[in-house]
Parts: structure tokens; sequence; C-alpha cells
């Protein structure tokens, strides 16, 4: 080792998904299998492209304000980023500086240690039970403080609100961050308690049911003292975070709010009639609150069956990890390429046979 390696910073990445470049029926990153809306087309054929000569909005008004109409809070509630990822990494720099240790759960989405690791915070992972299910129980501890998702990933099972609201009642001299990149396609966000709770941060994402991971769009609601802290945090790193585009295809998507909805629904719709799909084939999954399935068979390999799809052009997500080595995760695509995934598995479970 040469003498300077000793002070660089080393970390164990996340590991996204695969991005293939050549057409395939793509079920492996969640993304969402419909366009955006209508007006972000609109957007970037209107857009003013002699602006890009100027920095943007370090404040990020125009989908700061969006956002606030669209969610009925003020707009200095809001902070957005480059992502969730982005808003996420933030709140671990800005909140989690405690000698304690930062709760979240074994099984969710692996950047929490990545960032965690990289920032040099301490943090221990609480247990999901037999059935993958947070207990709450374990989060009354005393931390430096706690986040999870919810829905959660890659179960993508969800929490009723009243197990939230435990969690973060029993957290108060702490930050909570509930993570709510999946929480359209399931039930009540834990939004209705930021007036209640002085320590909650909810951040959610442009990057599902919006249709818009690839402009990488994220944001947190909370109380503005906490906003304050993330901007002020945010403005010592990089004041020009959001790209002129970004921010006004990002305003356009909040404003359709009947297109939003109703890809939502087309989405859940698809979702429900998958769950009985898989299970004709025999598979068994976690009851998904999300835009994706996690799934297992009994009598076929999770790896065995994730290479043979990926073979013949159909991408789903498998980690080999323990206690999830036999589950896939399956995103939901449009109708069409999710009867593509089962009559691939149904030639190839006969097949089998």
């Amino acid at each position: 080792m040469k003498a300077f390696e000793k002070n660089i910073r080393k970390v164990e990445p996340y590991v996204p998904g695969e991005q293939p470049q050549n057409k395939v029926i793509k079920l492996n990153t969640n993304e969402n299998p419909y366009p955006p809306s209508p007006g972000v087309r609109k957007a970037l054929k209107e857009l003013d492209t002699d602006r890009f000569r100027l920095y943007p909005d370090p404040s990020c008004a125009s989908l700061t304000e969006a956002l606030a109409k669209f969610y009925h809070v003020n707009p200095d509630q809001v902070f957005v980023g480059v992502g969730s990822d982005d808003v996420l990494s933030m709140c671990f720099l800005t909140f989690f500086n405690s000698e304690k240790p930062v709760f979240f759960p074994d099984l969710t989405y692996s950047f929490y240690k990545v960032w965690a690791e990289l920032y040099r915070i301490p943090y221990e992972c609480q247990k999901l039970d037999a059935d993958f299910r947070m207990v709450k129980e374990d989060y009354y501890k005393e931390n430096g403080g706690v986040i999870f998702p919810n829905p959660n990933a890659p179960t993508a099972i969800y929490e009723e609100l009243d197990v939230v609201e435990d969690i973060i009642r029993a957290n108060q001299d702490v930050i909570v961050i509930v993570d709510e990149a999946y929480i359209d396609f399931a039930g009540r966000s834990a939004l209705e308690l930021i007036d209640r709770y002085d320590n909650l941060i909810v951040v959610q994402t442009f990057s599902k049911a919006r249709s818009m991971a690839g402009m990488r769009i994220g944001y947190a609601i909370s109380n503005p003292a906490l906003i304050k802290y993330l901007n002020d945090a945010k403005y010592s790193f990089n004041s020009y975070t959001m790209n002129q585009a970004a921010l006004a295809c990002g305003v356009e998507s909040v404003k359709d709010k009947a297109y939003f909805e109703e890809g939502i629904r087309k989405i859940i719709k698809t979702r429900e009639w998958a769950k009985e799909e898989l299970l004709r084939l025999g598979f068994r999954y976690l009851d998904s609150s999300a835009n994706f399935i996690f799934a297992t068979h009994p009598a076929y390999d999770a790896k065995e069956l994730f290479e043979a799809l990926k073979k013949n052009g159909i991408y789903v997500r498998y980690w080999g990890s323990e206690r999830i080595e036999q589950y896939l995760r399956i995103t939901i695509g449009t109708r069409e390429e999710m009867e593509a995934l089962f009559a691939f598995l149904k030639g190839y479970m006969e097949n089998r046979v």
C-alpha cells in the first residue's frame, strides 16, 4: 500500500440494477413503464435554451412552490434534490451526527449502509420478523436517528400509518425519516404527521409514480426549521443542484394530477392481475403495495430463473443475499410486458417437467 492510500476514504458502493442498452423487457429497477405527463414533453420542447448559459435558481422556487401547492404545505416546508438519493444523502449528512447508532431494517434499501459508512455514522440494523415486517418495539431503544422505507424495498410491504406513528412517537429526541419512494402505490402517507411531530422528515421521488427516473428529482417535506438545516448543508456543497430542464419538467409533472393518478391506477391494476398470474404458476410472494412484487417459487431456484429470464431478454432483480436468496423482485411493467414474462415462465416450467 502506498503512503497516501491510508488516507483515502474507502466504502463498499451501492450496486444499482443493470441498465442494458439493448432492447429488453426491463423489469429490474422499478421504473414506471409509462411516459411522463404530456406537460413534461411540452416543457422540454418549449424550454428556452438561451437560459442554459445562466445558473438555475438555487432555491428551486418554481418546483418547491408547485410541490407545496400539491401537498397543501408552505414552500419553506419543501426541499428538493437530484433524486431522492441526493435528498437522503443530505439528510444523513445533516441530521445523523450522534455517536449513537442510526436504526434501519436489516432488509431494506442498501444505500442506507453506504451513506452511513461514507459519512462515518454508526448504525444498527433491526431485523425484520419472519413475515418480513418491521418489529416496532425494536425501535424503542436509544439511538441516533431512524430511517426506513414505507413501503419497504425490496419486500414491497407497507406498514400502516399507526405503526409508523408509533415509531415516530417513541423517537421524538432524534430525527425520523420515512422514505416513501413507493407510497403512491400503497396507502396513507406519513405526510399526515408532519404537523404533529417536529422530528419527522418525509422523502419522496419523481422516479416511480411520476415516470421521471431519468430526470433525477426527489424532495423532502418537513417543518421549516428542518428544511432550513437541509438547505444550509446543501448551500455549503453546491447551490445549483437542480438544472433548468429538471425544474421546468418537474413543475409540469406536478400540475397534471389527473395523469399522475391514472398512471398509478394502471400500475396497481396490472400489479393485482400479476399476483394472480404468479399464484397460477406456483409462485409465492409478499403482498405488494409498491410497483413491484417480491416473489419466490418453491420448486425453482431463484438464480436459475433470473439467469434464464435474462438470457431471453427479460430483466428482473436478484440479490442472492441472506434470507432473500430465493426471491426475485419483479417490477410491474405494461400489461404486454407482464404477459411476455408469464408466457416465458410458463414455457420454461413446462419444458422442465
